[in-house]
């Protein structure tokens, strides 16, 4: 299973997140973020537009994630290194107990700095 974890600002429409996961270049089954960014409409509507299911987290389910970058407002924020990494990674293991995942590659971010998107795939035990 391949997840995208999406981190962006409040301007961030649809199509700015549609752009991240182009970016990004892979398939996925699912999208991820923290709970307030998984509940806003831009999300949703992305969401809707290409049928996947969002997974909302807890912060406290990405705070201590180990991520391949690093941005000092979203550590301050969060706990973790990049918004869109530790959701990808955190997705990619929710609801597998016990489950690990793994980063396909680094965060990638929309030439307007709107959004940021990261996959992580699920590794079976």
């Amino acid at each position: 299973m391949k997840v995208a974890g999406l981190g962006f600002r409040s301007a961030a429409t649809a199509a700015d997140l549609q752009a991240a996961l182009a970016l990004a270049g892979e398939h996925v089954d699912a999208l991820a973020s923290v709970a307030e960014k998984a509940a806003a409409p831009a999300m949703q509507e992305f969401a809707r537009s290409i049928g996947l299911p969002v997974i909302a987290l807890e912060n406290q389910d990405i705070a201590g994630e180990q991520t391949l970058t690093c941005s000092p407002r979203i550590k301050a924020r969060f706990g973790t290194g990049s918004l869109a990494e530790a959701a990808a990674l955190a997705g990619a293991r929710h609801g597998a107990a016990g489950a690990k995942a793994r980063l396909l590659a680094p965060r990638v971010v929309t030439a307007d700095g709107l959004a940021t998107a990261a996959i992580a795939e699920r590794l079976e035990p």
